[in-house]
């Protein structure tokens, strides 16, 4: 070698960052579930948007955390729709109000949406009454606008919600579900879709339907607080809990029929009784081990739901970006694959200034 030539240098290995998923929307900043507060998230940064998907009466799927709407609509304004209030068992509790499933799309178009926690969220009421409803199909067409426009592809994270309960009054979600990704060629072969849901049973069943013949299609076992269980799993009589499904064995389960999981942050990571942070679980370890990614939940930026070491002075409803961050970077620390926010500004800044 001659003194002008330099030493080759090794290739870096490439980073993965991980991914940002606008929980329902930039939803700290405009109400939740609505194309605004989705298109919000994308400006902001998110890789993906996840609608939440319950049914209406006439069988189309819309974008709502729950199929009862009085806490994010203003349906207990209308006069029109008084009567239509009842009270119903939802996964095994009774609950009270307005449901999806009583109302057609055309209804439900009448409807504007509202702020969910107005306590917490208080400059989220100025747009009350502005934003209608919005289909799983004018998600979808949103998302494929706005990778248009920004040049990046926006990926979409669909949730059947209730699905054993959706599945009991005859207008199950799954068939309709693959039907609506199938239609455009968006969703259909070009956007990855993460379908996820609380259940085991429709994950199974969508995963039998459509086998590997979508390969842009993921699915994800979402996972509550360990000790609670599926409702499918409460059904049909199964023992198991969620911590069950986070064993090494459980995830080898999940892997032969999700491609992830999605668990409550806690799960990874706890707190003490001063809410500091404790040592990360076994959860990632045991997810990866078996093939399998992590998006915890969720992620919000105010004062009410930071730890409280990430807290500042203030009310509830104080917006602490550098506390978030803080906390994501600990789970990033963890090796989680994405997670879900509510402010996807603060999700994209605490991914691009990470560093391990």
């Amino acid at each position: 070698m001659t003194g002008c030539e330099e030493e080759p240098k090794p290739t870096p290995e490439p980073v993965t960052k991980a991914l940002v998923v606008g929980h329902r929307g930039a939803s700290a900043l405009r109400p939740e579930h609505t194309l605004e507060a989705y298109r919000k998230a994308v400006q902001d940064g998110a890789d993906i948007i996840e609608p939440d998907l319950v049914s209406t009466k006439d069988g189309v799927l819309v974008a709502r955390h729950e199929n009862e709407i009085s806490g994010t609509t203003n349906v207990e304004q209308v006069a029109k729709f008084a009567d239509r209030k009842k009270t119903k068992m939802i996964d095994g509790q009774p609950l009270t109000g307005w449901f999806t499933e009583d109302f057609t799309l055309a209804e439900l178009k009448e409807l504007r949406a509202r702020e969910r926690i107005p306590a917490s969220r208080p400059g989220n009421t100025q747009y009350d009454g502005q934003f209608e409803v919005p289909t799983l199909a004018e998600v979808i067409a949103l998302a494929k606008e706005l990778s248009a426009q920004t040049g990046r592809t926006i990926h979409l994270y669909p949730e059947t919600k209730h699905p054993t309960y959706f599945q009991s009054i005859g207008l199950a979600l799954e068939d309709r579900l693959i039907t609506e990704l199938k239609k455009d060629e968006f969703t259909a072969s070009k956007a990855t879709v993460y379908i996820q849901s609380f259940e085991v049973a429709n994950l199974k069943e969508i995963r039998e339907k459509i086998g590997n013949s979508q390969p842009n299609w993921k699915l994800v076992q979402l996972m509550e607080e360990e000790t609670r269980k599926p409702y499918d799993f409460v059904k049909s009589g199964d023992s198991r809990t969620y911590a069950d499904l986070m064993t090494e064995a459980g995830m080898k389960e999940i892997a032969t029929y999700a491609n992830g999981v999605g668990p409550y942050k806690l799960s990874i990571i706890n707190v003490d009784s001063s809410g500091a942070f404790q040592q990360p679980t076994a959860l990632v370890r045991n997810a990866h081990a078996a093939g399998l990614v992590v998006f915890p939940y969720t992620f919000r930026p105010e004062n009410a739901f930071l730890p409280t070491p990430l807290k500042v002075e203030g009310p509830a409803s104080t917006h602490h970006a550098a506390g978030s961050i803080k906390e994501i970077q600990a789970y990033l620390d963890a090796g989680i694959d994405g997670f879900f926010t509510d402010d996807p500004a603060v999700g994209r800044q605490a991914v691009d200034t990470y560093k391990r």
